[in-house]
């Protein structure tokens, strides 16, 4: 039986969404493609039907991952001033609820080493999705008429950010997790809009 393009898309679809957010539950190599067929409703043989193999599928799965934040992105980009636009990031990023959801959080915090490092299959397809993130971001934040400033300053918060995040996740204690997230909320927002840390 012959599937529409449009039922092809659709099942495409929830497979990288299904694998995009096992991925950063569970980390890459703790999920297999059946976990993730199963996740998506679908038999694990219609799975060559889309991808080659498990590689493609994790580099889509990141894109599909980092495309995720682009209408919070987009809501923060509407903002009328720098201070709201970063006040806004931070806020929400270093949020409990972001820490305690990885799943559906960023995707460079729950994978960025883990994909990242050298070898691993999907090194292309995750770097070339994170560039594309990192420019969103900044044209999101507006930090600086600048275009190479610009990206330079908002490749410094997001930096700040995941660090953040990943410490706090790695906490045994809940309290000393929120300490970390306090703090550096507190460190990002003097730094990047000082007229609204206090």
């Amino acid at each position: 039986m012959r599937y529409s393009a449009a039922h092809k898309d659709s099942t495409r679809t929830r497979i990288l969404q299904a694998a995009s957010e096992m991925f950063r539950e569970r980390g890459v190599a703790s999920v297999g493609v059946d976990q993730v067929m199963q996740r998506a409703g679908l038999t694990h043989g219609g799975f060559y039907a889309h991808f080659k193999g498990k590689a493609e599928l994790v580099a889509e799965a990141c894109v599909t991952g980092f495309d995720a934040g682009k209408e919070n992105l987009a809501r923060i980009g509407a903002l009328p001033s720098k201070r709201d636009r970063v006040r806004a990031l931070v806020l929400s990023y270093l949020s409990p609820r972001h820490r305690d959801n990885p799943a559906g959080g960023c995707l460079v915090a729950a994978l960025g080493l883990e994909v990242a490092r050298p070898g691993a299959e999907a090194r292309a397809g995750y770097s070339s999705a994170l560039q594309q993130h990192r420019t969103r971001v900044a044209a999101a934040l507006k930090l600086s008429d600048d275009e190479a400033e610009n990206l330079r300053l908002a490749t410094s918060l997001l930096g700040q950010l995941v660090g953040a995040l990943i410490i706090s996740r790695s906490m045994a204690e809940p309290a000393e997790g929120e300490a970390v997230l306090a703090q550096a909320r507190q460190t990002a927002l003097e730094h990047f809009a000082p007229e609204i840390s206090r």
